[in-house]
């Protein structure tokens, strides 16, 4: 949805501004309300919602911007870091980038200005007295698409400081559906009993959501880099994943619309697979994108304490157990 000088957003943006300047204060949490008050009131028809100082791993530690705006997902999309008015805003945007502060898709401002930046490079600077500048600022930033990666190094790191959100929005979808939805109650006990089987007697259920979110972000690469599409059927323990799967997302969890948020990770990775010659090579290359993509940032020990591992076989299309990273 569009943002105009007259959305009802920007003239309550004013008014807030007019009455803290009353209050005769410049430090930062006073005047950073009104700025505040700007993204509460348009995120939500851009499907994002505001999130006030959320923790993230920066360069040198851990780093809370002042806002981070997040899709249905749960996903992060932008980021918002309000200065003092009377702050060098330039100065304090080189200081926050030296402690590892995203550049994707993120806006700094001191109330009287702002500098956003996009795709690790500034996008535009825009003067927050006019109501023009300021729906442009607004539109660029809620439009913003991720660019696709090229190659599988960049691909793989940018996965990492992603993975944390993607496992966290997936872990809290299984956990409600654990608790509301029955159809994938069933299906779980199922799948359960079977890895209880074939895997280990004695593997918890927190080691089986581990494996479903392990499913869902790397079955596409399975079915792509091996270019075998009907994996899934032709794999006991994927084929019975998938149905657990199924039932999580008959209710309000969409697969796809979550993982098309991956696009740029999955093109890097399977444009690479391309120049691999047989399933030997591709093995490596994948037992590569899991233990350095996956696994180490998520912390997922499922697959690697059971023989079900994220390594597909040349010959019989079964799930590895001798592979670790």
């Amino acid at each position: 949805m569009s943002i105009t000088p007259k959305t009802a957003a920007i003239k309550l943006y004013f008014a807030k501004r007019a009455e803290i300047a009353k209050q005769n204060v410049v430090h930062e949490l006073a005047v950073r309300e009104a700025f505040k008050g700007l993204l509460e009131q348009t995120a939500g028809s851009h499907g994002w919602t505001l999130v006030i100082e959320q923790s993230v791993e920066g360069v040198q530690r851990r780093i809370t911007p002042d806002g981070t705006l997040r899709d249905a997902n749960t996903l992060p999309r932008g980021y918002w870091e309000a200065k003092d008015t009377g702050d060098d805003l330039n100065a304090e945007i080189d200081k926050k980038f030296a402690r590892g502060y995203p550049k994707s898709n993120i806006i700094f401002e001191d109330t009287l200005h702002a500098v956003l930046y996009q795709a690790g490079a500034m996008a535009g600077r825009y003067d927050l007295n006019d109501e023009a500048q300021i729906a442009a600022l607004l539109n660029r930033f809620y439009s913003y698409r991720e660019p696709n990666i090229e190659g599988f190094e960049a691909a793989v790191e940018r996965f990492k400081s992603d993975t944390p959100a993607l496992s966290a929005g997936l872990l809290r979808q299984i956990t409600d559906a654990h608790k509301t939805n029955k159809r994938f109650q069933v299906a779980f006990a199922a799948f359960m009993d079977l890895c209880k089987t074939a895997l280990n007697p004695n593997i918890s259920r927190d080691a089986v959501n581990e494996m479903l979110i392990q499913h869902l972000l790397t079955e596409r690469l399975m079915r792509r880099v091996f270019q075998n599409d009907d994996f899934a059927q032709r794999n006991v323990i994927a084929g019975e994943v998938e149905k657990v799967i199924a039932a999580l997302t008959s209710k309000s969890f969409n697969r796809n619309e979550f993982l098309g948020q991956l696009t740029y990770f999955y093109e890097a990775i399977e444009a690479t697979a391309q120049d691999l010659s047989g399933y030997s090579e591709k093995q490596s290359f994948i037992k590569k994108v899991h233990c350095s993509a996956v696994f180490v940032r998520l912390g997922i020990r499922g697959y690697q304490t059971s023989r079900w591992h994220g390594c597909i076989s040349s010959r019989q299309n079964s799930w590895q157990g001798n592979a670790h990273c």
